[in-house]
């Protein structure tokens, strides 16, 4: 702490500086007698937050908001508090990273699908606060040995799904590569110590062959009379462990753990070094890549090779400019952190433009996942880069077609796409593109618009996006008058008349959840798909039966089956089946689950599998008088000090209690002990009570228990 207090004195002047130290004296305060998991004092969370961004050149409004970041929903202090002493700006912040804090990732990809929309809706309205939490999530995984290790496993996988590529998109390596290292460590600690010692074993050899590299390079430039400088990078644990994995390569078989560097003056510089290098060592054909005249889409700019020097061993060398060096390792940090060299806000809205687009194109996709999907393909995708007849370069996903670059033009030259031409000559649409292809879009002012075809091969998620917007907004009339009849139906089949559940109070829930700013809006969301007719009628009858003050009562519906019947409170129509993972039975308590496509699921109250449901999807139900003799199956767990003592009980006591076994399933557990699952068929819940109380009576059977899957 006393290390974070000297950077504010070191890096910042005036009226920041203050700000730091109120923020810094607040947030001490706030966070007094709280600690971490360690047993550590809280306030070192956001004091070593604030350090990364401090040392990542961010301002002085984003590292008190990183100090304060945790105060509102870990203390008394409230947003009025925080804007009082502090200001908007930092409130914002603050508020921001609070509400991505509340952000919890579920099993249920749905609802995963929809934090990560959050995330980048965050990033949209003022970048610093995904920095912020990029930060506070390195601190969190430096410190993770203090947690469980199933929460180890889930933050890591966490973080390398999602924060780890936002870094890497947001160019922020230093940030990237040591989150990808320390979820390495979690996710596969097998891997990671392997590389640790083996890595560390050859360290000195490798030095030295890094060393001789060095000094052979410092004696081209001094040649060449360039002012420049050179040293050893190693690549980092997560680099190697992914190039062994997706190329099947031992360690020994991997021959660049450590790339050198050479910062020059000039762009020129840098090409005419890396001449000077490829005439003393012969390069890797194909393993040439020039970054500075096509950077990549996080702006990264780099000469690459890999040579091999005379005694045969191959390494890589990258060359860049000061100021490439500092865009590579800092991305868009860099904009804070070296603002007196920068003239114009041009690089900041070149980094900021893919989020933004993105944003825009949200209400083009079907859903949060199909959103989610699309985003991850623009992080992980390879790049292709290709050209237009004047030169510009564009960078699309791999296997991408001439409709995709006509899209990354702008979408008034896809949506009047009619032909292209590659290389000069004219190609089918859906050809795939290649490495240095030049295109050329040939249009036409009377083309009624995309195909729905193109769909089919597009492999950009902005062009999809560009694409289905085009045909939302041509048929929205259509889309609206679709959308009222498939809610006027579905109102109908549970006994409601859309006119009494849809009311200005009811449309208020449905618009928070889905920004809805007219019913007509609503209905052509329905309408072309972007939402389900489930997702908005279930939201308007839960307010309706909940908290609507006229409330009629509804007869509730009895739904039969081969099995028995059941009640579903407030539905009516729908096919009800009982799950098979919990296999209810008359007398256990139930719920209903509304699945899509299957009607309703019966499960039992206990059953894990609903736990996390949605609760608008769950719906009251109960038993009913059986008609007949209608049997049920129900899952038992027997555990027995050996097979032959369990089988002998199931047969005697299913034997005096006439019912009949459906299947039977036998192992050993790691114990030695015996481990017999059987499907019975029975009645009711009583029958289950007493067929387990005789089980568990019997001699050598250590237990028996109801299978919930």
């Amino acid at each position: 702490m006393d290390r974070l207090l000297m950077k504010f004195y070191e890096f910042y002047v005036g009226g920041d500086r203050d700000l730091l130290l109120r923020a810094y004296d607040y947030a001490e305060r706030a966070h007094k007698n709280q600690k971490r998991a360690s047993g550590e004092p809280y306030f070192i969370h956001p004091c070593a937050v604030a350090e990364i961004l401090v040392d990542l050149g961010l301002d002085a409004e984003t590292v008190a908001a990183a100090l304060l970041h945790d105060v509102i929903e870990d203390t008394p202090a409230t947003e009025e508090d925080i804007s009082r002493e502090f200001g908007e700006g930092v409130l914002s912040l603050v508020s921001g990273v609070t509400k991505l804090d509340k952000i919890v990732f579920k099993s249920q990809e749905e609802e995963e699908a929809e934090n990560f929309r959050k995330i980048f809706i965050a990033m949209a309205k003022d970048i610093r606060v995904i920095i912020i939490k990029l930060a506070d999530r390195l601190h969190n995984m430096r410190s993770l040995n203090f947690l469980s290790k199933e929460r180890q496993q889930k933050m890591a996988k966490e973080t390398l799904d999602i924060y780890a590529p936002i870094a890497g998109r947001l160019g922020i390596s230093q940030v990237k590569c040591e989150l990808e290292d320390l979820c390495l460590k979690y996710l596969d600690p097998e891997a990671f110590e392997f590389l640790v010692e083996n890595i560390h074993q050859k360290l000195e050899e490798r030095n030295r062959f890094v060393d001789f590299v060095v000094e052979e390079i410092n004696e081209i430039l001094k040649e060449s009379e360039i002012t420049g400088e050179v040293f050893g990078r190693p690549k980092h644990f997560y680099s190697i462990y992914k190039k062994m994995k997706t190329k099947n390569k031992t360690l020994d078989q991997i021959y660049d753990l450590t790339a050198v560097r050479v910062i020059v003056g000039t762009v020129d510089e840098c090409y005419e070094v890396l001449g000077k290098i490829h005439k003393k060592w012969k390069p890797v054909p194909g393993r040439i890549k020039d970054y500075i005249a096509t950077p990549k889409p996080n702006l990264y700019q780099s000469l690459h090779t890999t040579v091999v020097t005379n005694f045969g061993q191959p390494f890589e060398i990258q060359i860049r400019t000061e100021e490439m060096h500092r865009t590579a390792e800092y991305g868009i940090a860099a904009h804070w952190k070296y603002k007196e060299n920068r003239d114009t806000e041009t690089s900041l809205d070149q980094r900021m433009s893919w989020i933004r687009e993105m944003m825009e194109l949200q209400g083009g996709f079907r859903d949060s996942k199909e959103f989610m999907n699309s985003v991850k393909e623009e992080l992980y995708s390879s790049e292709l880069l290709v050209f237009t007849p004047q030169s510009k370069v564009i960078s699309l996903p791999e296997k991408a077609t001439p409709v995709d670059f006509a899209y990354a033009i702008h979408s008034e030259v896809g949506n009047r796409c009619i032909g292209a031409k590659v290389n000069g000559k004219i190609v089918p649409l859906d050809s795939t593109l290649e490495l240095g292809d030049v295109v050329e879009i040939i249009t036409s002012p009377t083309s009624k618009g995309p195909s729905r075809d193109w769909l089919k091969f597009v492999k950009s998620p902005s062009a999809k996006a560009k694409i289905k917007a085009f045909f939302k907004k041509q048929m929205r009339e259509d889309n609206i008058k679709l959308g009222r009849s498939m809610l006027e139906e579905a109102a109908k089949k549970k006994g409601y008349q859309l006119s009494e559940i849809l009311i200005p109070e009811s449309f208020k829930k449905v618009s928070e959840r889905f920004s809805f700013d007219t019913t007509d809006e609503m209905f052509s969301a329905v309408g072309y798909g972007a939402v389900s007719v489930n997702q908005v009628f279930f939201r308007l009858v839960d307010y309706f039966r909940k908290e609507a003050p006229t409330t009629p009562t509804l007869q509730p519906f009895k739904e039969k089956n081969a099995k028995g019947a059941v009640t579903i409170k407030g539905m009516s129509g729908l096919l009800v089946s009982f799950a098979g993972c919990c296999s209810p039975v008359p007398g256990d308590e139930i719920i209903g689950y509304v699945t899509r496509g299957r009607g309703i699921v019966i499960h039992r109250k206990d059953c894990p599998n609903i736990r996390n449901a949605e609760e608008d999807r769950l719906q009251p139900a109960e038993w009913t008088k059986q008609e007949g003799e209608a049997r049920f199956k129900a899952g038992l767990v027997i555990t027995a000090e050996e097979q032959g003592a369990a089988l002998a009980a199931i047969s005697s006591v299913l034997a005096d209690m006439k019912l009949s076994l459906t299947s039977i399933n036998g192992r050993y557990g790691k114990s030695g002990e015996a481990i017999v699952e059987v499907t019975v068929s029975l009645l009711n819940k009583q029958d289950i009570e007493v067929l387990i109380s005789r089980l568990s009576a019997k001699d050598k059977i250590y237990g028996v228990r109801r299978v919930s899957n």
